[in-house]
């Protein structure tokens, strides 16, 4: 962290610690903590708050900007023009850790992204780059944001195009190679790590390694659609598996049983995570790596992008101090992410939350995390009873696969606890007959249920290059639009999203909120019909409603609802 733990405005000095403190962003323990361990750690204040996730880098760049009162700037979505990039050059932004953003020719300003603005030996240095004429602009930026940017604006240091053509090049058939080669100087370690850094990069979800008969594919799910990225020859497969086995701490003699591991990396100061699985198959052993990123699992609830009235009625979900709140939905619709959002937002230091996931993907603070072992020493069951006895107010079970799984939730529910899980169904008014189907009586599944939100997630329309059309007769009738003349939108591909139409995605949920009267229905074993007439005269939106509305508001397109989710029943 290169932001100062105290800096002088004239004669005033500004510290750190304090700034927090007054702001109310750490309290006093927190800050007695971080001086502690800063002392042993010898690092910046600020860097050992992110450290002990107190606080973000970028909150530590805001609170600096607003003190010193200087200008700050975010890098995320920052565009540069080359000739500007190239003004200072990709050696020396590394090393110097800044990033070129503008340069004004006719008033010879150059404005520079840097993490201490009080540096004056880095831009003394900027200045002998560019010409001592130039005016410098600092303005602060958040560490972990530069060196991300430095990847993305000036690519990496190597690709994957010239590492493959270096293999190419060599005699050694790498028939006899044994993964354990951590130095860069070995081109099998760098096309693994620069894989994987692409991957990072293009958003992706999962890695996939695919052997066949004469090539490896390798295909990265983004947005939930699979892209093939690759065609490598298969004589570079072994080596390729056995460098991934290594980093993923697995048997590299096993091929004929599946295994699990997990990979930690570092890109820029992004905490990267990959969980890796092998499948044998008659080709050789496929290998799916699934990415967890730290900075981007857990997301506000306000950010998600949900209508007014599904934000308040999960707001109204989570106020209950006991029952279960089930997120259901069908693999990589996004359950954890929206589980882990509303964890977020009842985290305060008032209760004790304690998980059990299989395995922990994003550490939170404060939350007492447990991971289900591979072992089978401790099952969803067993680890509810063990979390009972550890006096808790919020209980997150990563998933409700079983009888006794469901019944020790209900009952942890049923002792004043709030229980939060996922349910594969397709939808939310089905986990009602699913947890039925389990064993689960009428009886204990009235009065415990707070509410089910169902979920999917849509490939959001690039904002760059989707164009308008006319709608047909059948098309607005499954919009439910028929008589009136919307603007819809079709994806067209640009440079910007990567020639697909679709950039990032978007959720759908609906949410149902259980109340006396859907209660006494579910006590009574009422069909699912009339629970849900009961409920859509609550204002219940089923998917293809809202995936409807998201279509008229011009965010994503009619096919890609149509792929997602069922709307015949709308014709």
């Amino acid at each position: 962290m290169a932001q100062p733990a105290e800096a002088k405005k004239g004669q005033q000095t500004v510290r750190l610690g304090d700034r927090l403190l007054e702001s109310g962003i750490i309290t006093e323990d927190q800050l007695k903590i971080a001086l502690l361990e800063q002392k042993t750690q010898q690092k910046p204040l600020g860097e050992t708050l992110i450290a002990l996730g107190f606080v973000t880098d970028e909150v530590i760049r805001d609170v600096l900007s607003s003190t010193l009162n200087q200008q700050s700037v975010d890098l995320k979505n920052v565009v540069v023009e080359t000739e500007v990039l190239e003004m200072i050059g990709q050696k020396n932004a590394r090393m110097l850790k800044v990033i070129p953003l503008s340069f004004d020719a006719s008033t010879g300003r150059f404005e520079l992204a840097i993490a201490d603005t009080f540096d004056v030996i880095t831009l003394d240095r900027v200045k002998a780059l560019i010409g001592r004429r130039i005016e410098v602009v600092p303005k602060m930026a958040a560490l972990n944001q530069i060196e991300f940017a430095l990847d993305r604006l000036y690519g990496f240091d190597l690709s994957i195009d010239n590492i493959l053509q270096e293999i190419e090049n060599e005699v050694n058939d790498f028939s006899d190679y044994h993964g354990d080669d951590e130095q860069y100087s070995h081109p099998m370690v760098r096309l693994v790590d620069a894989l994987l850094a692409d991957a990072v990069k293009k958003n992706s979800s999962d890695i996939h390694f695919e052997p066949e008969k004469g090539f490896l594919r390798v295909r990265y799910r983004i947005d939930g659609v699979m892209r093939q990225i690759r065609s490598i020859h298969v004589k570079y497969w072994p080596a390729i598996n056995i460098r991934l086995k290594v980093m993923s701490d697995m048997n590299i003699a096993e091929s004929n049983l599946p295994q699990d591991g997990r990979i930690s990396r570092t890109f820029g100061s992004r905490d990267i995570d990959f969980r890796v699985a092998t499948q044998p198959t008659i080709h050789g052993e496929n290998i799916v790596l699934r990415i967890l990123d730290k900075n981007q699992g857990i997301i506000a609830l306000e950010k998600m992008g949900l209508p007014a009235e599904q934000l308040t009625t999960i707001n109204l979900i989570m106020s209950r101090p006991e029952g279960i709140i089930l997120v259901t939905g069908p693999t990589g619709s996004g359950k954890t992410t929206t589980l882990y959002s509303m964890l977020s937002a009842m985290n305060t230091e008032s209760v004790n939350i304690m998980t059990l996931e299989d395995p922990v993907e994003y550490p939170i603070p404060m939350i007492r995390q447990s991971s289900i072992g591979s072992s089978g020493k401790m099952n969803f069951a067993k680890g509810i009873r063990s979390l009972m006895r550890q006096d808790p107010d919020i209980i997150l079970v990563g998933e409700i696969r079983d009888l006794e799984t469901a019944e020790q939730a209900f009952r942890a529910a049923m002792t004043g606890h709030a229980v939060l899980s996922t349910l594969h169904t397709n939808s939310a008014l089905g986990a009602i007959p699913r947890l039925a189907d389990l064993g689960l009586a009428p009886f204990v599944l009235s009065s415990n249920i707070s509410g089910i939100v169902g979920q999917r997630l849509l490939r959001k329309l690039c904002d760059h290059c989707k164009q308008p059309y006319e709608p047909d007769d059948v098309e607005l009738t499954l919009l439910g639009a028929l008589g009136q003349k919307p603007k819809l939108y079709k994806e067209v591909g640009c440079d910007k999203c990567a020639q697909q139409g679709y950039k990032g995605r978007i959720p759908i949920l609906e949410v149902l909120k259980i109340d006396a009267e859907i209660d006494d229905m579910i006590s009574r074993s009422a069909s699912l019909l009339e629970i849900e007439s009961m409920a859509i005269s609550k204002g219940y939106k089923q998917l293809s409603d809202v995936a409807a509305d998201r279509v008229l508001a011009g965010e994503t397109t009619l096919d890609e609802a149509i792929r997602t989710v069922d709307m015949t029943s709308r014709l």
